[in-house]
């Protein structure tokens, strides 16, 4: 796609489908029953159907593109800071007084939102924090503080892309493993691996690691401002409703990080020494419509081989170039959650994935059970 056509608006508006969330999150609020199950429906169920629908995308932007291109995608993830800081707000206002809505019924409302800030708020804070400008960077730790996992940030930059596909990256879901067994593991090794990578870089400085420089303290400032926030506005009720949102967008981002390098692994050289990351060691999808609520997310293959692309110009690869998911995240991350139905799906994709690209590992048990050595 040449720059010229990139560029247009029309181009743009299908990525911009993610603010129709908010005023169906609000319908939730203001109706209850039934129409709780509408953003959890439209997010999982309604994208998948979009997908099967409307097929693949394998159409690559030109990579000559500048920021002036790139003008009505960035719009969208700047814009999407203060809509869910109004929408998460304005909620935490009016369930906890809202006489027409069972206790059920607003934990109901605020599944929701937990769906809609982990599903775009942490997707888009992924995209913010990979870019240069600092106003972009601190929206992303806004975003994050939200939701109350702020140090993502520093797993994601400082441990996740230099590590992915070795036994040091938590996130990088091992083979057999489930998303019950996952995912307490990566709750607990990813703020340690955070906190450790942010006090090694302070002490290659000669610094403590309590110097104000390191950014735990913005972290947790920013994570205490928002439960105050929540607590004035919505009482102790709302501080619940808050933290609950937050537990729901740490599941939903927890299970696209186990969908996206499940089985996959860098080769080790030996020594400590692993192969450098390629398009391979993420699984790539090309479905449409996830993509365009997911920002192109799917295309992971090229965001670990290049992080700095924005999401608008990451390439797609075919299935000789990058391993394939069967259907797109929402649909992938729904299976996650029945490990057997999971295995039966996956487990013949990884083995079909080793014969490929590396028949010459004979036991592949060190990396099943990342055991293999550290990287230097």
């Amino acid at each position: 796609m040449p720059p010229s056509e990139l560029a247009r608006l029309s181009r743009a508006l299908p990525f911009w489908m993610s603010l129709a969330l908010a005023p169906l999150a609000w319908v939730g609020a203001f109706y209850g029953g039934w129409t709780l199950l509408i953003v959890p429906l439209t997010t999982w169920y309604l994208f998948t159907a979009l997908d099967y629908a409307l097929g693949l995308n394998t159409e690559n932007a030109d990579l000559s593109a500048t920021e002036d291109d790139f003008y009505w995608y960035k719009m969208i993830t700047l814009i999407w800071t203060p809509v869910q800081f109004l929408l998460l707000a304005s909620l935490l206002w009016y369930v906890p007084q809202a006489e027409h809505l069972s206790t059920l019924e607003s934990i109901g409302v605020f599944f929701g939102i937990g769906v809609i800030t982990g599903t775009v708020g942490i997707n888009y804070s992924h995209e913010l924090m990979h870019q240069k400008s600092k106003l972009e960077r601190n929206m992303a730790d806004v975003l994050l503080a939200m939701v109350l996992y702020s140090h993502f940030r520093s797993e994601h930059l400082l441990v996740h892309h230099r590590y992915v596909g070795t036994p040091r990256d938590p996130v990088t879901a091992r083979y057999n493993e489930g998303f019950h067994r996952f995912y307490p593991r990566v709750l607990r090794q990813c703020y340690q691996s955070a906190f450790k990578a942010e006090k090694d870089m302070l002490a290659r400085k000669n610094l403590p690691w309590n110097d104000k420089s390191n950014p735990f303290w913005r972290y947790w400032g920013l994570q205490l401002a928002f439960v105050v926030f929540a607590l004035i506005l919505g009482g102790w009720a709302g501080l619940g409703l808050f933290l609950f949102q937050a537990g729901t967008a740490i599941w939903q981002l927890e299970l696209v990080n186990y969908v996206e390098h499940y089985g996959l692994t860098r080769k080790h050289l030996g020594d400590g020494k692993y192969e450098h990351v390629r398009p391979h060691h993420s699984w790539n999808a090309a479905h449409k419509a996830s993509n365009w609520l997911l920002i192109n997310l799917q295309r992971h293959s090229d965001h670990h081989y290049k992080p700095d692309r924005r999401f608008v110009i990451l390439q797609n690869y075919a299935a000789d170039e990058a391993p394939q998911l069967p259907y797109g995240y929402p649909l992938m991350t729904m299976m996650a959650m029945v490990p057997p139905l999971w295995r039966r799906f996956m487990n013949p994709r990884v083995r079909k994935w080793r014969g490929m690209y590396y028949p010459e590992i004979t036991d592949w048990q060190p990396y099943n059970r990342a055991t293999n050595p550290f990287p230097r």
